[in-house]
């Protein structure tokens, strides 16, 4: 990506960590330009990490070949559609990373003459250790995707799903899984306190094996239901404490969770396919 001009449209906390992960990767930071309206943000931006900020979009994707959208699902309207002639003129990549925005809707409000990847990134992405799905439609082509992936794995991995409905899942599995892992960690630590444990030294243990446990899980050919089975002693503490989480059926409570993000993320999603381009929705 080190010779693409790339623009970004909002300069959050996702907007800034994509930023830094192409710095990172090589690409210059003339070649990055962010169209952000908090003054504090682009002064931000543009001080700590020698990229251009604007408060005007239109000159932020000036000659872009990129551009990835990253404002609040809710104003993706109101920003796209000032800027749909000048986007159908140069037609850059579109990558949003707006969840629940459907690639209709993207396509409307840039008068559908721009192409579009969607991207559903998590937390993670903050510390350079996120998994994005990523979603591309027939009309995209090979080097447009390779572009996608090389943005997105600026921030860490990248998933490719068959069809735009899969985001839904990914938004249930990974986008809202980091919270999953604090809620499991958070309430061990908490358990660890009632049993006696002071409670800074409860959630220092419960952190640093939820950090641990997810670099084993990250290694190279990793089973998850192997690696469960080699803390697993037969009549050991582990295998005592697994077996009332499987009494206490947690398998299926963690089902019926996914299938409540994902049924709400196609929900979410029919509410933003046609909001009022003024912002009003």
């Amino acid at each position: 990506m080190s010779h693409r001009r790339i623009a970004l449209l909002g300069g959050g906390n996702m907007g800034r960590a994509l930023i830094g992960g192409l710095l990172r990767s090589g690409t210059r930071a003339e070649l990055i330009s962010v169209g952000e309206q908090l003054a504090d943000s682009r002064a931000a931006l543009s001080g700590e990490l020698g990229i251009t900020a604007t408060v005007d979009n239109a000159r932020a994707i000036e000659g872009a070949t990129i551009v990835v959208l990253a404002v609040k699902p809710q104003d993706a309207a109101a920003v796209l559609a000032p800027l749909a002639p000048l986007l159908a003129s140069a037609r850059p990549l579109m990558i949003s990373v707006c969840a629940g925005t459907r690639v209709a809707a993207l396509e409307k409000w840039t008068s559908g003459a721009v192409p579009v990847v969607r991207a559903m990134p998590n937390r993670p992405a903050l510390v350079g250790a996120g998994v994005s799905g990523l979603y591309a439609p027939h009309n995209i082509t090979a080097a447009q995707r390779a572009d996608a992936q090389a943005v997105m794995q600026a921030v860490g991995e990248v998933v490719w799903v068959p069809s735009e409905n899969a985001l839904d899942a990914v938004t249930a599995l990974s986008g809202s899984g980091p919270a999953y892992f604090f809620l499991l960690a958070q309430l061990m630590a908490d358990a660890g306190v009632q049993l006696g444990l002071e409670k800074d030294a409860a959630y220092r243990l419960a952190a640093a094996t939820l950090y641990g446990a997810g670099l084993l899980a990250h290694a190279a050919d990793a089973d998850l239901q192997q690696l469960r089975a080699q803390v697993t002693s037969p009549g050991g503490t582990t295998e005592a404490a697994v077996r009332l989480m499987e009494n206490a059926d947690l398998r299926g409570t963690i089902a019926k969770a996914l299938a409540a993000a994902a049924s709400r993320s196609r929900e979410l999603a029919e509410l933003r396919t046609d909001p009022d381009p003024a912002g009003s929705s």
